[in-house]
């Protein structure tokens, strides 16, 4: 079993972590800390394999906290701030979840860990599987956090620095820039088809000249994006 502790000041972030963490074998929880200090306490007081680690916290960030360590458990970073990467590579963390990650990625994350765990152990640990329900992930819109299902987005839109998340039954609307989503569901079924939009392909009622129709909506393709509409065509 992994022993896995999560420190991050937002409560959120520990619900997420923890439902993503219930769906998988091998992970037990050990603790809930809310900042470093509390995290220092409980490494001191038992063993744990691997850290989820918020880096933005307050008197002392979670990096911070990381090179005060001997001896450090693996550590999953789980932050908003893509610019603090480098850092956390340099500091030897197993990987880099950027808010909001989708089950998907965390699987991933988790999978990455788990061999590094198991080089030097005579345990046998197998990769995790995603089980076969649908990926979800949190987004916050509106002072709240939405549960999004990845097979209910119907397309994504930039809209200056926000982004619009077009779902069958409402529209949400998120400071998260685009970029983020497609970093988010690069592996699952979506194609971005223009500067301002990404699509998921299941949706796509018709593809006619520059536009797809996703229900009601008509998407533009942009000209640097033609050839991942070709794809479909010959995939």
């Amino acid at each position: 079993m992994i022993k896995y502790v999560i420190v991050d000041d937002e409560p959120i972030a520990h619900r997420i972590i923890e439902k993503y963490c219930n769906d998988l074998p091998h992970l037990v929880k050990k603790g809930n800390c809310y900042n470093a200090f509390e995290a220092m306490q409980l490494l001191n007081e038992q063993q744990v394999d691997l850290l989820f680690l918020d880096i933005n916290m307050p008197k002392l960030s979670g990096f911070d906290l990381l090179k005060t360590l001997t001896n450090p458990p693996k550590i999953i970073v789980t932050t908003a701030y893509k610019e603090f990467a480098l850092e956390g590579y340099e500091l030897n963390v197993s990987d880099y979840l950027l808010k909001p990650f989708s089950f998907n990625r965390f699987v991933k994350a988790i999978n990455k860990t788990l061999l590094t765990i198991n080089k030097n152990s005579s345990n046998e640990v197998l990769p995790i599987q995603s089980p076969s329900k649908s990926h979800s992930f949190f987004i916050k819109g509106d002072k709240k956090y939405h549960q999004v299902h990845t097979e209910d987005i119907l397309f994504i839109e930039a809209y200056g620095h926000y982004s619009k998340l077009y779902l069958k039954n409402e529209m949400i609307l998120t400071n998260e820039k685009i970029s983020a989503f497609e970093d988010l569901l690069s592996e699952d079924n979506f194609l971005r088809i223009h500067k301002s939009f990404i699509v998921n392909v299941d949706h796509i009622k018709l593809i006619e000249g520059n536009r797809i129709s996703i229900y009601e909506h008509k998407i533009p393709i942009g000209q640097t994006y033609k050839n991942n509409i070709d794809n479909l065509y010959n995939s």
